[in-house]
């Protein structure tokens, strides 16, 4: 194998690589050997057929396979030798893709000589996190915080009886069977049987708990409603879908009393052993804003601090991914870049900037990553996956198919478990100062380091 370098511009790399016919025919002579122990003809014996006999019959596949093996192995190998990092897969072509060519190719009267186009992941610096001034703000739980914690806890415990010829209205918890399609097929994941809705919580997608308001025990409706454009699933995503519900009883609410009986029915001793409990998960609640807050100077500093050459393709791949999600919100919500107070060239250069600081941060914080030897685990994977499937109650068979069948699927849910552990890292590095503030004083402070 012969690697030239054709081209360099900036980040941009083009090789070419010629593999002798020497090579060629050494490697088809390996997979023929191969091919002969297994293969069973007509007539033969196997592993006794005769080699010309197996050319004759597989020569020209086999030979296929031997140029797409030879080119993924020799591109990798010519990379490795470069010591280089490709910022995406490379561009490949034959130097010569006439049919002639590529006819003596196959069948060993010519050299394969193809050309690889790539761009290289730049030196990427090592940020001094020990110059890094990062504030924890630290908040008490409040006894009124505690007090509207177990009222919304009584709201979602809620205890509701059924009323004979009730028409539902916001607060009732309605029981229903319905069957759900999109362009008149029913769909995976969009049917069910004795499904209960609490009106007015946001339960189901747009649109249903409107097309079900009023509804009464025994009555059937089509009821329309549209996915949300950033809708977890990407094939209902944007979907409109109709819904034929049948209600089998419509419930209304009856109020919760906070008592020591209230308490055991959460599991709780009593009711200061549940106000301890509550107190504890708000005060996580207040640890991870802060957290939040945070991670956004870490970030903002890893950004700022680390100017450096980004491969286009990488910030173009980005781009377009926002871009298209962009352009998908702004037609579900039937919205134009005038309603959002800006030109559409302001739009581009503002989300081709976000774009540049996505992967700027991405190549930062992988290679803090990488230097520090900071990897995801199996088990945290399968967590992932686990936590994300239960978001989608009754479509769980959909997700685990889908993240098994899509490639790079779980590269989705692996990223930002890294990217928390390398944040994790940083900060305990940074070891940040801790500041007194009020659950108010918390919430404005992350909202204001959010939007900036």
């Amino acid at each position: 194998m012969q690697v030239t370098e054709t081209g360099r511009d900036g980040l941009k790399r083009t090789l070419k690589v010629v593999v002798g016919q020497q090579e060629l025919g050494e490697r088809f002579s390996v997979r023929l050997d191969e091919l002969k122990d297994r293969v069973q003809i007509k007539g033969f014996r196997k592993g006794k057929v005769p080699t010309p006999h197996l050319k004759k019959m597989y020569g020209k596949a086999l030979m296929q396979e031997v140029l797409e093996q030879t080119v993924s192995e020799t591109s990798q190998s010519a990379i490795k030798e470069r010591n280089e990092r490709p910022a995406q897969q490379p561009k490949i072509e034959l130097v010569d893709a006439s049919e002639g060519t590529f006819d003596k190719i196959v069948s060993g009267e010519a050299d394969l000589a193809y050309s690889m186009e790539f761009e290289v992941l730049p030196p990427i610096p090592q940020p001094d996190l020990s110059a890094l001034k990062i504030e924890r703000l630290v908040a008490d739980v409040e006894d009124d915080a505690v007090s509207k914690a177990l009222g919304e806890i009584a709201d979602r415990n809620m205890k509701y009886d059924v009323e004979d010829g009730r028409a539902a209205v916001e607060g009732d918890m309605v029981t229903m069977d319905f069957v759900g399609r999109i362009d008149g097929e029913v769909f995976d994941g969009g049917s069910a049987e004795s499904a209960t809705l609490v009106l007015g919580k946001g339960q189901f997608i747009p649109g249903f708990e409107d097309g079900v308001t009023g509804i009464k025990a025994g009555e059937e409706r089509v009821v329309k409603a549209t996915f949300p454009a950033d809708y977890g699933m990407p094939t209902l995503a944007g979907k409109a879908a109709e819904f034929t519900v049948t209600a089998k009883g419509v419930s209304k609410p009856v109020k919760v009393e906070i008592n020591d009986e209230f308490a055991a029915g959460l599991g709780a001793e009593n009711l200061a052993k549940l106000k301890e409990l509550v107190s504890a998960q708000i005060k996580r609640e207040y640890d991870a804003a802060s957290r939040m807050k945070m991670k956004r100077e870490v970030l903002d500093a890893l950004d700022k601090g680390n100017m450096f050459e980004l491969p286009a393709s990488l910030v173009d791949f980005e781009f377009e991914n926002i871009w298209k999600q962009l352009e998908n919100n702004l037609k579900a919500t039937n919205k134009t870049f005038a309603d959002e107070g800006k030109t559409e060239d302001e739009a581009r250069a503002e989300y081709r900037g976000i774009a540049e600081r996505r992967v700027r941060l991405g190549l930062v914080i992988g290679e803090i990553g990488e230097k520090n030897k900071l990897v995801v685990s199996q088990d945290e994977l399968r967590r992932a996956l686990i936590e994300r499937a239960r978001q989608f109650p009754g479509q769980e068979k959909m997700v685990y198919e889908y993240f098994e069948k899509t490639p790079g699927a779980l590269a989705e849910l692996r990223a930002p478990i890294f990217e928390e552990k390398v944040i994790d890292f940083v900060l305990e590095q940074v070891k940040p100062v801790d500041r007194k503030v009020t659950k108010d004083e918390l919430m404005k402070l992350v909202e204001e380091t959010t939007e900036a």
